[in-house]
């Protein structure tokens, strides 16, 4: 779906506070590892992720939702109650039922005209959340939509430090929950609007999305952990964002040399560096933040474009692709013009 009508009025990120660096994990798993044999440090020199920032104790998803949403409103310079739709695209949640997004919705005391609800899609729901905001308001259903994420990692460190730790965990154990200790906690909103509304704010052009979902038992996550295997994620998730970048060359025009900044969602150093050579993306123009931050699910793609506008990497007129890949497998690739 391509849109004509669509602007990103406000747009807002949160890191979380307190910082947990790889040393201190393989501190704490030094045992087992020596146990098993294990001398690589895999999530420092291979992953490339040397910190992950978790929350403090008790903060639920939707409280830090509530605060980026709070956030994007204000960047956005509108009240509460104009706003036709909020959409959550947490991976964490803080129930099954009620829904995340309606916790969020009270909080900002959005108006009983207000649609809310949850989207679910790995790390690719805040893409799908903009895609299906987006169609409302090209379509002239509402004025302003407003997608949140609050990513929150506290519990599956805790579960899955414990279950490394225990003397009967064993190397395929290890090796399979290694990549939820990649995972970090953060939280971002966005406001979109019909451009008259916002004259002059950056433009959402639209995306494509491609499935491979015979993939669908490659990582496979609950709350208090998750088991991935990440050769074969790796490989066949490539040969999806092949695939979808051929679309988006058909659909969006695209050209890589005329795109300005790739914001590729955060995995590892391993997995960008796979992705931008497969699609020939110059590394020049991908700003990282796993380094430091790990993977923030669908929180990375949004907070890493607020970061980029955060430190004046982005000038009217840029062409910015969106990028990322989710367990299922699916594919997004979409377009934003400062």
């Amino acid at each position: 779906m391509l849109f004509q009508h669509v602007a990103i009025a406000g747009l807002a990120h949160i890191d979380a506070p307190r910082r947990l660096s790889s040393e201190e994990i393989n501190a704490r798993l030094k045992p087992t590892m020596d146990r098993l044999g294990i001398k690589t440090d895999v999530l420092g020199e291979i992953a490339g992720i040397h910190a992950r920032y978790l929350w403090e104790d008790n903060v639920q998803a939707s409280d830090v939702a509530t605060l980026a949403g709070v956030k994007a409103l204000g960047d956005a310079g509108i009240d509460p109650d104009k706003v036709g739709l909020l959409v959550n695209t947490s991976v964490s949640r803080d129930y099954l039922e009620p829904s995340t997004a309606s916790i969020v919705s009270g909080n900002l005391g959005l108006p009983d005209t207000c649609q809310n609800f949850d989207v679910a899609n790995a790390c690719l729901a805040f893409i799908n959340g903009m895609d299906i905001a987006s169609r409302m308001i090209e379509r002239g259903e509402i004025d302003y939509a407003l997608i949140v994420d609050g990513e929150t990692a506290n519990l599956a460190y805790e579960k899955t430090l414990e279950r490394l730790g225990r003397e009967d965990a064993t190397e395929e154990q290890f090796r399979n929950e290694l990549a939820t200790l990649t995972l970090g906690s953060g939280a971002a909103a966005m406001v979109l609007a019909r451009a008259e509304l916002a004259p002059g704010a950056p433009r959402y052009k639209g995306g494509v999305t491609r499935a491979a979902t015979e993939w669908n038992k490659l990582c496979r996550g609950n709350l208090d952990g998750m088991v991935t295997d990440t050769r074969m994620l790796l490989i066949e998730g490539i040969k999806l964002a092949q695939k979808t970048f051929v679309a988006a060359k058909h659909a969006l025009g695209w050209v890589s040399e005329e795109l300005d900044q790739f914001v590729i969602h955060q995995v590892s150093k391993v997995h960008t560096a796979a992705f931008t050579k497969a699609i020939g993306i110059d590394p020049r123009k991908v700003m990282t933040i796993f380094g430091e931050h790990g993977n923030i699910g669908p929180a990375s793609v949004p907070i890493v474009l607020s970061k980029l506008r955060e430190m004046g990497r982005l000038k009217k007129g840029d062409r910015v692709a969106l990028l990322g890949i989710g367990s299922g497998l699916n594919c997004s690739m979409a377009e934003v013009v400062w």
